[in-house]
């Protein structure tokens, strides 16, 4: 790819991610986020709080897991042990704009777990998960009380799902992937430098955690920071898809939320291909001094061999002196009896 192309891309992909965490013009109204147990969804969540709180966007948090909201949420539903109308009804009356004449406010609905929902017993035939969701995107109402929402659920990989009921349903993940704009998957930043590694050597990448298929084993190797630069941060694998169909595909970093501050403006998140750890800068200096490539053998001649290979006569040379039958190279032709002759080519 091009300098001038990738620096495009780049700057592009950056923006893009700054748009999609700033929910600036409604870009995203589904996001979905794909957590595990080796690294989990709670530190973009909180990234999404702390931008929600810069922008004065209302934020509802729909519990499922979690006990006490997080810092910056303005409506707290818990949704344990209530059925979806329970639930829907709860996050409308949940936001309530302060006036008709102020225009409404954005607004941002975080589920901290979609799969005890799914997992629920209280569920009857009549439930569609894409109808759910649809209805806090596109509340019941009067048309002046819908403010501009943007839904983001978390869907937990870990977490066994239950058979089922038909076999002509769609699994709750494919449905969930099929009807999000954006589908981000988290990963520890530890085990992707684990498997770069891997693979720059040729090797099999090694797999952490429930993945490994070992006995007891829930976790695999964590994170520890040590030294100046540590792999510390979590690495988003995102998929944007735009209105035409067109997917943007990249790979970002999320530094930990200790290394800037809660009012932090500038953007933090950065492409992975950036981080010196991943891609440790090019040494320039390394190929001068070394005129020719070390090796385990010598590549150059000796003057005993030198002599030698100077004193092989080649076949040529005997055609070139004219003591053959060749006579000096010229190619001679005896005609035959079905030859034609002609003096005028025969002159050419």
């Amino acid at each position: 790819m091009a300098p001038s192309n990738l620096s495009h891309r780049q700057t592009h992909n950056l923006l893009l991610i700054s748009k999609l965490l700033s929910l600036r013009d409604t870009a995203s109204p589904l996001t979905l986020l794909l957590d595990s147990l080796e690294q989990p969804s709670t530190p973009l969540i909180k990234e999404y709080i702390r931008r929600a709180r810069l922008s004065k966007v209302h934020v509802t948090l729909i519990a499922f897991e979690t006990l006490k909201p997080f810092d910056g949420v303005d409506a707290f539903v818990y949704a344990r042990r209530k059925t979806p109308a329970d639930i829907i009804r709860d996050v409308s009356a949940a936001y309530k704009p302060d006036s008709s004449n102020i225009p409404n406010r954005r607004r941002l609905i975080l589920i901290d777990s979609i799969n005890p929902l799914l997992h629920s017993m209280k569920l009857d035939r009549t439930f569609h998960l894409s109808t759910f969701l649809s209805s806090f995107i596109v509340p019941a109402g009067p048309s002046a009380s819908k403010p501009d929402t943007s839904l983001v659920v978390t869907f937990h990989q870990d977490v066994p799902g239950r058979p089922n009921q038909s076999p002509y349903t769609p699994p709750p993940l494919s449905l969930l992937t099929y009807l999000a704009t954006t589908v981000i998957k988290l990963h520890s930043f530890s085990h992707i430098l684990a498997q770069k590694a891997a693979r720059d050597r040729s090797l099999v990448p090694p797999v952490f955690g429930l993945e490994e298929e070992q006995d007891g084993v829930l976790l695999g190797r964590l994170d520890k920071p040590i030294g100046k630069d540590t792999a510390e941060g979590v690495v988003l694998e995102m998929e944007y898809r735009r209105k035409s169909g067109r997917g943007v595909l990249e790979w970002y970093l999320l530094p930990p939320a200790s290394r800037y501050p809660s009012s932090q403006v500038k953007e933090i998140v950065t492409l992975l291909d950036d981080h010196p750890l991943y891609r440790p800068p090019e040494d320039i200096n390394a190929g001068e001094g070394e005129e020719e490539p070390e090796s385990t053998f010598e590549l150059r001649l000796t003057e005993r061999q030198r002599r030698e290979r100077e004193g092989v006569v080649l076949p040529y040379f005997d055609a070139q002196q004219g003591n053959g039958p060749g006579e000096g190279g010229r190619i001679l032709y005896d005609m035959g009896e079905e030859d034609d002759f002609d003096e005028e080519e025969d002159e050419i």
